[in-house]
């Protein structure tokens, strides 16, 4: 909260020249009305109400790739342990499936009624699939009406979390000063790599001071009441947050409606090709602890703490992209850290592959966190700045679950394929690259949205 407390007072400059006209091909821009004085305090009870919201839903869907194996024995009992396994794992990739849905519903409820509704139904659904999950009996106590429930309550998870990211974003960026509004957003990919450094520290301290009789038993219900345990407080949050739909935003470029609908649909291909690139890479990284004791065979708690690390590091660089983006312009800091990324990343996994040293393991995955988060930060507050406020929620929500629906749910498969093909322990460097150069591209295409160096710097 400290970085809160440091955010200046609303920038409202007297000298804009509100009569020159901005051209660009055939989009005609214009600059909105400045900020209400009074509301300057908005920003941190915007980013506090929206991001503990944020945390606890990624935690409470993330949890539940944590013990698949606990829940697969539970809810879905077989001769076979793999099986029984597959079973858990087909239902947690059933709440991908209806993210998409969600972005749309609950998406499009944000831009017609307002962000702060469209959020609170969200955390609603969530907090009950959760509960849900918690409580349900084993499959021996109530027999087929457990995985019933089970599935029942992936899909509303799913659902709730489609319409989560779009809103809570939108949320963010309206709520937000002109000159800090890239920090604002970053905690939108902060707060996502919070709840996944809380989950696995969650997991591994259960697993280290429970028996695995115990674990298997109820150790994964403490871990799920755990996220609902704070469920109350993130609900009160949310539903005293200000609206920001039709509050006024400082110096945002607005597309007159001739133009409107085809920068709209620029900004939303690109967009849904640079978060294809961010989805590869983040599930990939995800991978490295099944990478580093399958394919490397290193040991589990080097694996693990590989990944701890890697989402330490993920938190301050998303938050440092923000900054940077506030600074130097949306553009440059999605641009030249996804170039060096590039760059690094078949070096960085040649190294851990022939040295399966711990130095390789945590300082170059550590590394390649650092550098390849930071221009996802930016990448989020240009696209919400770049579409029109009547569609910012549903269109950045739906892009966003389509690419998660998509590429999420199968980097891990591919790899684990392409690696038993190939027999290749830098397959992973290679599908990050691809999905990376992909990424660049969609970056180099974006146009600058900061309002504080559109008209005074060119990428």
């Amino acid at each position: 909260m400290q970085v809160l407390s440091a955010w200046p007072h609303f920038w409202v400059s007297d000298r804009l020249q509100t009569g020159s006209r901005m051209s660009e091909q055939s989009t005609r821009e214009r600059l909105q009305p400045v900020l209400d004085p009074t509301e300057e305090r908005l920003t941190s009870r915007a980013v506090l109400g929206a991001t503990i919201g944020n945390i606890l839903e990624f935690y409470d869907f993330g949890t539940y790739s944590f013990f698949a194996i606990q829940i697969g024995q539970a809810f879905f009992p077989a001769t076979d342990p793999f099986a029984s396994l597959m079973l858990s794992l087909a239902t947690f990739g059933a709440g991908f499936v209806t993210r998409p849905i969600g972005a749309i519903v609950l998406g499009s409820y944000s831009d017609r009624a307002g962000r702060r509704p469209a959020m609170t139904a969200s955390f609603t659904m969530m907090s009950a699939a959760v509960l849900l999950l918690a409580i349900t009996p084993s499959y021996e106590t109530v027999g087929l009406a457990a995985p019933s429930l089970v599935v029942f309550a992936r899909l509303l998870q799913g659902f709730a979390l489609g319409g989560e990211v779009g809103p809570t974003t939108a949320y963010l960026m309206e709520s937000a000063p002109a000159d800090t509004r890239g920090l604002a957003v970053s905690f939108q990919p902060a707060s996502q790599q919070i709840a996944a450094t809380a989950g696995a520290l969650v997991g591994e301290i259960l697993s280290l001071t429970m028996t695995s009789e115990a674990l298997n038993a109820y150790g994964w219900r403490i871990a799920l009441l755990l996220g609902a345990a704070t469920l109350p407080v993130g609900f009160w949050l949310r539903s005293v947050l200000p609206e920001t739909l039709h509050r006024a935003e400082a110096h945002v470029l607005v597309t007159q409606p001739a133009g409107q609908s085809r920068a709209d649909r620029r900004i939303m291909s690109l967009g849904f090709v640079i978060l294809a690139s961010c989805t590869i890479t983040t599930y990939v990284m995800g991978y490295m602890s099944t990478y580093a004791m399958n394919t490397l065979h290193l040991s589990a708690p080097l694996a693990f703490g590989a990944t701890l690390s890697s989402n330490a590091v993920g938190i301050a660089a998303a938050l440092v992209g923000g900054l940077l983006a506030d600074r130097a312009g949306r553009r440059r800091i999605m641009i030249w850290p996804q170039v060096t990324a590039l760059l690094m990343t078949y070096p960085v996994f040649l190294w851990i592959a022939e040295s399966r040293s711990a130095l390789a393991l945590l300082g170059g995955l550590g590394a390649l966190t650092l550098i390849g988060t930071i221009p996802y930060s930016a990448f989020y507050v240009s696209m919400a700045e770049g579409l029109a406020r009547n569609i910012r929620g549903g269109a950045f929500a739906t892009i966003y679950a389509l690419a998660i629906a998509i590429f999420g749910g199968t980097a891990q498969p591919i790899v684990t394929w392409l690696i038993h093909l190939t027999g290749s322990a830098l397959v992973p460097a290679w599908y990050m690259l691809f999905a990376g150069a992909a990424g660049l591209l969609a970056m180099l295409m974006m146009p600058e949205t900061a309002p504080l160096t559109r008209n005074h710097r060119r990428t």
